[in-house]
This record gives structure tokens, C-alpha cells and sequence, in this order.
């Protein structure tokens, strides 16, 4: 007879969004020896067990996008019964690394937990968050510079953490707590470039720390990167719709919204111009915070993180040489 410790993960891709989880979930499902729930963000450990609060789901879609948190302790074990005898069961939510109840649930529920967080240039990271926000429709303030310093107010009214442009990318913060919960040996530090850079090298670490043969799964595919959608009247009333529309797709099921929303979404991705370049000033401006924090996660790792104070970010996997594919 199984139990719940029988069907709970024995990982978690932790982080952070918009870092390669989506890409790392692929490939590491691609491995016989592992068994990826079939729902990729799950957010069960986001919840006590109880559906997530309206208080802290107040931006715009916030609570459509709350409506498939799954939060039922049947239904999140439900999803690792297909796993085959014998396999590792595991699950990527890339909030849980910025959410600490979400830290301490899972230190608490599965003792034993391996924790796999990967972290990328926090400008980076925060730039392509806010133009998958704008892709959608979603975000309705079109200069990036202003909307990250908007983080504040709107955390304050309930904005959902998808909001928290500079504190998702609070990596120092966010290991700091999570040693206060887990050993270091169950947790995997993973920079996004190393997914780029050498995807077979970084997937056979990922391997080894999950007790699984290396060499198997190799292939780290591109994101699906969303576009960058130019400012103009066509997008922003279509963004208006899509806002609307986000808001009543909190009282209908979420499969019925995406089904209704999916013309929508495709006509704003049809306004996708060229991702124009950070300029030097706005980098600096949003980096200043969190230079205290990059120094911490050095701290914390004893590793260099220098390449994130320069004036350049890296991009996203579309942007990697041939050689690198």
C-alpha cells in the first residue's frame, strides 16, 4: 500500500522564472530515469491547503492564472502515480525559491527534498519578465524602467509574485533562507548560462545530484521566448481586451479561457518588432538595488558573479552561437 512520502517528488526545480526552468523540465523529461509531473508549475507548496488567497492575487490576471494552482493534496499526489517503479519523481515550480513558506513546506513534507534553483542576470531575468507580461497584454505599463520601479506599490496592493521584477532576481536572499531549512548538499545552484553555454556538461550534473545516469538526457531545446510587442495603438487596445478579459477568466474554468483567449494572445504576438537594447542608464538604474544582494549570493557560494554588474546583459537562448545549439 502506498503512502504519501510513495508519491510526494523527490525534487523541485525551485527557480527562478524566467531562468530555463521551462527548458530544464523538458530535458530532464526526456530521461528514463525520471518522471517530470505531467503539469509543469503546479504551486502546490505555494498553498497551506487551501486555495491560494484573492488578497495576494490582484494584478492584472492574477487570480484567472490562481484558478490552476493546484492546491488539493489529492489531486498534486495525484500526479506522480504514473510514475514507473524505480524512477525519481519530480515537479518544476520556479516560485518556490522566492517564496519562503513555500521553502519550509517543502523542507517539511519531503525531508529529503533535492532542490535544483537556477539563477540568471537579474536584469536579464526581470527584462524578460516584463516583456512576457507586455506579450500577453498583461502589463500595462509600457516603458520597463518605470514598471520596475512600480514593483513596490504594487506588491503593497497584492500584485502576485510574477509582478516582483527586482525581487524574483533577490537570489542571495532567497538561498540565505533556503540553507536555514535545507542541508547545502540538497540544494543544485545552476546559472542560466550554463544551460546555454554547456547544456550536456550542466545536464549531467543535474544527473549526478539526482542518483540518475548521466549522458542520457543532453539536449537543452530554446525556450519558448515570448515575443517583444511594439507600443502601438493596435496593441494597446487589444491589451485592454486582454486585460478585461483576464479578469472574467477568474470566474470561468482556466481550459475555457485559454480556448477563448488563444485568437486573442495570437493577435497581440503578431505586433512583434525587433527587442530594442537596454540602454546603459536604465540597466544601472535597475541593477543598483540588488548590487548588495549579488555580493551576498557571492558570499553564500563562493563563486563570482561579476558578469552581472557589467553594462551587458547575455540575452535569452535565441541568442546563442551555433556552436552552442
Amino acid at each position: 500500500m502506498s503512502t504519501d512520502a510513495d508519491r510526494l517528488p523527490q525534487f523541485v526545480v525551485a527557480g527562478a522564472p524566467k531562468a530555463g526552468t521551462t527548458a530544464l523540465h523538458a530535458a530532464l523529461a526526456t530521461h528514463p530515469g525520471l518522471y517530470l509531473s505531467p503539469v509543469k508549475e503546479p504551486k502546490h507548496h505555494l498553498t497551506d491547503g487551501r486555495p491560494p488567497p484573492r488578497i495576494g492575487q490582484r494584478g492584472p490576471g492574477d487570480a484567472h492564472s490562481a484558478q490552476e494552482w493546484i492546491w488539493r493534496r489529492e489531486d498534486y499526489l495525484r500526479l506522480f502515480d504514473g510514475a514507473p517503479p524505480g524512477t525519481v519523481r519530480g515537479e518544476s515550480t520556479p516560485f518556490y525559491l522566492h517564496d519562503r513558506a513555500a521553502q519550509r513546506r517543502l523542507a517539511a513534507d519531503v525531508p529529503g527534498i533535492r532542490v535544483i534553483a537556477i539563477v540568471r542576470d537579474p536584469v536579464d531575468r526581470a527584462w524578460s519578465n516584463w516583456v512576457h507580461l507586455r506579450a500577453d497584454g498583461l502589463e500595462p505599463e509600457a516603458d520597463f524602467a518605470t514598471a520596475v520601479e512600480l514593483e513596490e506599490s504594487r506588491v503593497a496592493a497584492g500584485w502576485a509574485p510574477f509582478w516582483h521584477y527586482r525581487g524574483l532576481g533577490r537570489y542571495g536572499e532567497q538561498l540565505r533562507d533556503l540553507y536555514t531549512v535545507l542541508p547545502r548538499s540538497q540544494v543544485l545552484l545552476l546559472r542560466y548560462r550554463q544551460l546555454v553555454d554547456t547544456p550536456r556538461e550542466t545536464l549531467d550534473r543535474v544527473s549526478d545530484f539526482l542518483g540518475v545516469e548521466p549522458g542520457v538526457a543532453h539536449t537543452v531545446a530554446p525556450e519558448n521566448v515570448k515575443p517583444y510587442v511594439a507600443d502601438t495603438a493596435r496593441y494597446r487596445a487589444l491589451a485592454r481586451v486582454a486585460r478585461a478579459g483576464a479578469a472574467l477568466g477568474a470566474y470561468v474554468p482556466p481550459q475555457v479561457w485559454r480556448q477563448v483567449s488563444r485568437p486573442l494572445v495570437a493577435a497581440l504576438h503578431a505586433g512583434k518588432a525587433p527587442r530594442p537594447e537596454m540602454p546603459v542608464e536604465v540597466r544601472r538604474a535597475v541593477l543598483a538595488p540588488l548590487l548588495p544582494d549579488i555580493a551576498l549570493l557571492e558570499e553564500l557560494t563562493g563563486e563570482s558573479f561579476d558578469d552581472w554588474r557589467r553594462d551587458t546583459g547575455r540575452g535569452d537562448f535565441r541568442s546563442r552561437r551555433p556552436a552552442q545549439a
